[in-house]
């Protein structure tokens, strides 16, 4: 890939082409990029005093669409612009991620450069292409598929002439065009290191989406130079088991002068001397080191094969519907608070911690959280950190080599974290995972590396989401969890209603009742039942209500219209009533009339009362067979 980023045009030259555009409308005397670039500018009706009224700029709705559009761009991406942020922190710069359209989608930088920027709508949102902004390092890198630097009076417009921009475009494995990175200064501070850091950058974020992408297909790392092999200017070839290539990072296509149109027609043995199986088996001989091979044109390369181990099928979330967060929001105003928060933060790379009882839904609102965003068609993997003993949980998340230990498997295991790549990783319980192995989570997280016992160090990218029902911060100032550790999972911090909080009893019931398989069970509740349910404080809360409603539509038959007191098993129904009824008011005087008939009666309607209607038991209750219990309630008249 060739890069534009010579010395700046000299001032001078600059001024006389800037007279001849104004008299003539011609674009002379420039480096022939700026040439290229004036020329595409005049033709798209710019002039370099006016503003540039006519830029499109996306609002907060669009804006929000473009980056949910981009989610696996801007999630990869965010790591290495945080850390390329670390790197020039306080210089004066501004970090910028563009789709393939020059729209804007993110921005990090120092605060005093940020707010001159934005006054140039260099900022979320607007679009840079060379039509909307003139010359500029995102629009001209993205038209010249290329790393350029645009430095002072080279912008086309004037109000841009106080920018220096390097900046490189981002290439999928298939070659297509996915966006620009950019970093942008004031033109007086610009230093040339500048373009090879955003050159490194936009390659680790290549390289870093090419990993996930092609996870699971045959990997062939090659360079000219052995000591380059697993180097980051290593070429990397995704190749199909039949030796078809089905993607190149950019050091291999500069390598080996493939184009976008050979990836999925190309094979490898179009390129290498000799059959892709003697080069499989020659690996397998050679236990993974580089082995030299030749080219057909007669130049040699050193090669490794990584051949992905097969793993038991990927764990997925449940099937959801389109839009799965909006089915959890049943009306009630916390949980619809908390929905609208989580919905603006999907497909950013901000981790989620969900705060809650027992039983208040925090693994079906991460799968929800998984099944909305833009990781749904990826794994979804859950781990209970307080349900694994503490001598397996290690080897469970990390994975380990083949032989690592005693006891392990032969092939080695990929472990949770891996297999969470490209997807969501859901850390239930996260509050009751060890002291010892929070500090290899908290790397996990900084580094986005994972390494396995007895192997090397893996990048991983996963969206992560953490649960728990504990006071993380008393934790923290008792010394069972690590602040910095708290810090990286507290992004966004959601903290769910206990059940007996909640105002949409009624129509959550109605909702579990809906999803039950069994098409004639009853999708009512009868009153007085209703009644004792809402009133009831749900210690087991969601997953206690709906263990109840699954009871109780289990002992239906089809000729039950709704669910009633005599579904429920006398357990279940005995703790609603004990949490239900409120207690017998204490005797009062009466007057000596009163007698022990008035005072049976008294108790045959409190059963009743008690058997919510129920005749059969309420005479089980007061040890009398029903026709007896019909005869006393006929006989009885008011004012008895």
């Amino acid at each position: 890939m060739r890069a534009h980023a010579s010395h700046p045009a000299a001032t001078a030259d600059l001024a006389t082409a800037r007279r001849n555009l104004a008299t003539s409308g011609a674009v002379t005397g420039l480096p022939p990029l700026l040439t290229r670039s004036w020329t595409r500018c005049v033709s798209a009706g710019l002039s370099p005093e006016r503003p540039c009224i006519d830029a499109r700029h996306l609002g907060g709705r669009e804006l929000h669409e473009a980056v949910e559009r981009q989610g696996d761009l801007t999630t990869r991406a965010r790591p290495i612009i945080d850390y390329l942020h670390a790197q020039i922190r306080d210089s004066g710069c501004i970090i910028l991620l563009s789709d393939q359209n020059g729209f804007l989608l993110d921005a990090v930088g120092d605060p005093g450069f940020s707010d001159r920027a934005a006054r140039v709508a260099l900022q979320p949102g607007a679009c840079w292409a060379e039509a909307d902004r003139g010359t500029n390092a995102v629009g001209t890198a993205l038209i010249e598929a290329a790393p350029v630097v645009i430095h002072g009076p080279e912008h086309f417009l004037d109000r841009n002439g106080f920018l220096a921009c390097a900046a490189a475009p981002l290439a999928a494995s298939d070659g297509s065009l996915l966006g620009v990175l950019d970093i942008s200064c004031d033109h007086r501070i610009y230093h040339p290191h500048t373009f090879g850091l955003v050159r490194a950058a936009a390659q680790m974020i290549e390289n870093r989406m090419f990993e996930i992408n092609h996870v699971r297909d045959i990997k062939l790392r090659f360079h000219t130079a052995l000591q380059a092999v697993g180097t980051v200017v290593e070429g990397v070839l995704a190749i199909s088991p039949d030796g078809l290539i089905l993607g190149a990072n950019r050091p291999a296509t500069d390598l080996l002068g493939l184009r976008r149109v050979d990836m999925g027609r190309a094979s490898i043995a179009d390129q290498i001397d000799g059959r892709f199986s003697d080069l499989l088996a020659r690996d397998r001989q050679r236990g993974g080191e580089p082995v030299e091979i030749c080219r057909r044109d007669g130049s040699r390369l050193y090669v490794r094969l990584e051949i992905p181990r097969i793993s038991p099928p990927r764990p997925t979330t449940p099937a959801w519907p389109a839009d799965a967060l909006a089915a959890l929001d049943t009306g009630d105003a916390a949980m619809s608070r908390a929905i609208g928060q989580i919905r603006r933060v999907l497909g950013k790379p901000i981790p989620i911690l969900l705060r809650g009882e027992t039983g208040a839904g925090k693994d079906v609102m991460a799968q929800a959280i998984h099944a909305a965003g833009p990781r749904r068609g990826e794994a979804f993997v859950a781990v209970n950190c307080a349900a694994l003993p503490e001598h397996l949980i290690e080897a469970e998340l990390f994975g380990y080599a083949p032989g690592a230990f005693t006891g392990a498997k032969r092939e080695g295991a990929l472990g949770r974290i891996r297999e969470a790549a490209g997807g969501t990783l859901f850390l239930d319980e996260i509050g009751d995972m060890p002291a010892s192995l929070q500090s290899r989570l908290l790397r996990v997280l900084e580094d986005r590396t994972v390494a396995p016992l007895g192997g090397r160090p893996v990048a991983v990218d996963f969206a992560l989401i953490s649960a728990t029902n504990r006071d993380l911060k008393a934790d923290i100032a008792q010394g069972r969890f690590r602040s910095d550790l708290y810090y990286r999972l507290n992004g966004l911090c959601i903290a769910l209603p206990p059940l007996r909080d909640r105002t949409d009893l009624v129509a959550l019931m109605t909702a579990i009742l809906a999803r039950d398989p069994v098409k004639t069970t009853p999708r009512r509740i009868a009153d007085p039942l209703l009644t004792a349910l809402q009133t009831y404080t749900w210690p087991g809360n969601i997953r206690e209500l709906a263990s109840l409603l699954r009871i109780a539509t289990s002992l239906c038959d089809e000729r039950d219209t709704e669910l009633d007191w005599h579904h429920l098993p006398d357990d279940i129904a005995a703790d609603l009533r004990r949490q239900t009824t409120p207690p017998s008011p204490p005797p009062t005087r009466t007057d000596n009339q009163q007698s022990l008939r008035t005072a049976a009666d008294q108790v045959i309607l409190h059963a009743i009362e008690q058997a919510a209607g129920n005749m059969s038991a309420a005479a089980r209750r007061l040890g009398i067979s029903r026709n007896t219990l019909y005869r006393r309630l006929a006989a009885l008249q008011p004012g008895d």
